[in-house]
C-alpha cells in the first residue's frame, strides 16, 4: 500500500518534479515526460508493487481533475462553439467505444462486448491538459483551442458515463439498451441538477459570507468532492454534477473572487493538477510490473500488439470523425457556412491529430474493480490497464512530439474571424487606458497639474493611448494619493474588462490574462 512506501512515493514525486523542470528546458509537454517517467519507474527492478483501492482512486483523482477542467473552460467560448463541441464530444466517445468494443472482441480471445465498451469508454476522451501543454507555444487558431478544451470536458463526462454502464454490465452480466437509455437520462439530468444546486448554494456562501481567501479557497477545493459524493450517494452521475457545478461557479467567479483569492486559487489549482497528474503516472509505474505479470493467457508481445492496433484505430477514428463533424453540417445546411468560415483541411487535420489521451483515461483504468460481486477476479483487468497505458504512451509521445512538426509543415492559417492574441491584448489595453484617462480627467484634473506623481500616471496613460507627449518629470512624491488613484484605476479597469468580455468580441483567455495582470498589480500596491 502507498502509506507503507511513503518515502518511496516522496522520492518519486521529486523525480516527477525534475521531469517537469526538464520538460521546461526541452520545451516538451510535461505529460509526455510523465508517461515516460511512469514507464521508467516500472523498469526499476527493486521498486515494490504498490496499489490502491480502485474506488479510492476514482474519488480522489477524478472530481478535482474534472472540476479544474470545467473551472478553466470559458463558458462564452464554449457556447459559441457548442455545435462543434457537442457533436465531436459525444460523437467521438460513442463512435470510439462502439468501434473499439467490436474490434476488441474480434482480436482478443475471450473478450466480451461489455469489456470492449469498458475499454472504449476509458480510452475515448482526449486530454485537454496534454493538448494545451503541447500547443501553448504554438500558433494554433483560437477556434481550435476552444473546441479542444470544450470537447475534452464533454468527452470526459460522456466517456466516464459509458465506463460506468459498461462496468455495471460486466459485473452483473445484464444489459438492456432501453433500460440503459432511461437510466442514463435520469442519472444525467439529476447529476446536472445536483451540480447546479450545490454550485448555487456555494455561490451564495462565497459571495455573501466567505470574504477571506483563507476560507474561500478551501471551499472551492471541497466543491468537486461535495458535488460528486452527493450525486453518487443517490446513484446519480457524480461526473456530470462536478462538470455542471464547476461551469456554474466559474461563470459567476467574478462576483465572489477578489484579487487575493483569484491569485491564490490560480496557483492552488495549477499545483493540484500537476500533483494529481504526477501521482497517477507514479501509480501506473508502480503497478505496471504487477499488471504485466498478471497478463494470464496472453504474452507480452501479444498484449503490446493489441495495444498498438487499438491505438492506431483510436487515432484514425478521431481524424475521420473530426472531418465528418466539420464538413457534413456545412454540406447539409447553409446556416453553418453563414455562421462560421471554413476552417480548412489543415486546421481540421491538426484538430484530429491533437487527440492525445492522458490522466483521465489512466485514472479511469485504475478504477476498474479488482473483483466481481461473486469474489472472482475482474475479467481481463490487467490487459485493459496495459492496453490503456499503451494507448496513452502512443498518443502522448508519438502524437505529442509530432504535433509541433505537423503544425510547422502545414502552416495552419488563421481563419478570418480570428484576431491574434497579441492584437486582442493590444486592443483591450488601449481601451482600458482610454477609459482610465477619461476617469483621471474627470476626477483628478487639478491633481494632475499640482502633483508630479499623479501627472506621471496620466503621462503613462497618454503614452499608451498616444494622446500626447509626456510633460517634464518632477519629483513631487504623493505616495498615498498615487496609491489611491492606482487602486481606483485598477477597479475601474476590472469593471470595464468585464464589460468588454460581455461584448463577445475577444477570447476569454485573453480577458483572464489581463485580469490576472490587474490582480498582480493590485497585490503589489497593497503590499506597499
Amino acid at each position: 500500500m502507498v502509506h507503507q512506501n511513503l518515502l518511496l512515493v516522496l522520492i518519486l514525486f521529486f523525480f516527477i518534479a525534475l521531469l517537469y523542470l526538464w520538460s521546461e528546458r526541452l520545451k516538451i509537454s510535461y505529460p509526455i515526460l510523465l508517461v515516460l517517467g511512469g514507464l521508467a519507474i516500472s523498469l526499476i527492478p527493486t521498486v515494490p508493487n504498490v496499489s490502491l483501492n480502485p474506488e479510492i482512486i476514482f474519488l480522489i483523482f477524478l472530481p478535482p481533475l474534472l472540476f479544474e477542467a470545467a473551472w478553466t473552460t470559458s463558458w462564452k467560448d464554449f457556447w459559441a462553439r457548442k455545435e462543434s463541441i457537442f457533436s465531436l464530444g459525444f460523437g467521438l466517445v460513442f463512435s470510439t467505444s462502439l468501434i473499439i468494443a467490436h474490434l476488441s472482441v474480434a482480436i482478443i480471445p475471450g473478450f466480451t462486448l461489455a469489456l470492449g465498451f469498458l475499454l472504449g469508454g476509458i480510452i475515448s476522451p482526449p486530454d485537454a491538459v496534454a493538448a494545451a501543454s503541447v500547443l501553448k507555444d504554438l500558433k494554433l487558431p483560437r477556434r481550435g483551442i476552444t473546441i479542444l478544451e470544450g470537447e475534452s470536458l464533454v468527452n470526459d463526462a460522456a466517456s466516464l458515463t459509458v465506463f460506468r454502464f459498461a462496468t455495471i454490465a460486466v459485473l452483473t452480466g445484464h444489459f438492456t439498451f432501453t433500460a440503459a437509455i432511461v437510466d442514463f437520462a435520469v442519472l444525467a439530468f439529476m447529476g446536472i441538477a445536483v451540480g447546479l444546486v450545490i454550485g448555487h448554494l456555494l455561490y451564495l456562501v462565497l459571495r455573501y459570507w466567505a470574504k477571506s481567501s483563507r476560507i474561500t479557497s478551501p471551499i472551492i477545493l471541497m466543491a468537486p468532492y461535495l458535488m460528486y459524493v452527493t450525486a453518487e450517494k443517490f446513484n446519480w452521475s457524480g461526473v456530470l454534477a462536478v462538470v455542471s457545478g464547476g461551469l456554474y461557479l466559474s461563470f459567476h467567479a467574478k462576483n465572489f473572487l477578489n484579487y487575493q483569492t483569484r491569485l491564490q486559487n490560480r496557483e492552488i489549482w495549477l499545483m493540484l493538477v500537476f500533483l494529481l497528474n504526477g501521482f497517477v503516472f507514479i501509480l501506473i509505474g508502480l503497478e505496471l510490473p504487477m499488471i504485466v505479470d498478471g497478463l494470464v493467457g496472453y504474452s507480452l508481445k501479444e498484449a503490446i500488439g493489441y495495444g498498438l492496433l487499438i491505438s492506431a484505430t483510436a487515432i484514425l477514428i478521431r481524424i475521420i470523425l473530426v472531418f465528418l463533424t466539420t464538413y457534413i453540417p456545412r454540406m447539409l445546411t447553409g446556416s453553418e457556412k453563414e455562421r462560421e468560415n471554413d476552417p480548412g483541411w489543415r486546421l481540421t487535420f491538426v484538430m484530429g491529430w491533437a487527440g492525445m489521451r492522458g490522466v483521465v483515461s489512466l485514472a479511469a483504468a485504475l478504477t476498474v474493480p479488482l473483483t466481481t460481486p461473486e469474489g472472482s477476479t475482474f475479467p481481463h483487468r490487467n490487459l485493459i490497464l496495459f492496453i490503456t497505458f499503451i494507448v496513452i504512451l502512443v498518443t502522448l509521445v508519438f502524437q505529442g512530439l509530432t504535433l509541433p512538426v505537423i503544425l510547422r509543415i502545414l502552416q495552419v492559417p488563421q481563419v478570418e474571424e480570428d484576431l491574434s492574441v497579441d492584437d486582442q491584448m493590444e486592443t483591450i489595453r488601449l481601451r482600458l487606458a482610454r477609459r482610465s484617462a477619461d476617469y483621471m480627467h474627470e476626477h483628478y484634473h487639478s491633481e494632475i497639474h499640482s502633483h508630479g506623481a499623479v501627472r506621471r500616471i496620466m503621462e503613462q496613460l497618454q503614452r499608451t493611448t498616444t494622446l500626447g507627449d509626456p510633460a517634464q518629470d518632477d519629483r513631487t512624491s504623493v505616495k498615498e494619493l498615487k496609491k489611491k488613484i492606482m487602486l481606483e484605476l485598477i477597479a475601474l479597469q476590472r469593471v470595464y474588462l468585464h464589460e468588454i468580455n460581455d461584448e463577445n468580441k475577444y477570447d476569454e483567455e485573453v480577458i483572464r490574462d489581463l485580469e490576472h495582470n490587474l490582480d498582480l498589480e493590485e497585490s503589489r500596491l497593497e503590499k506597499k
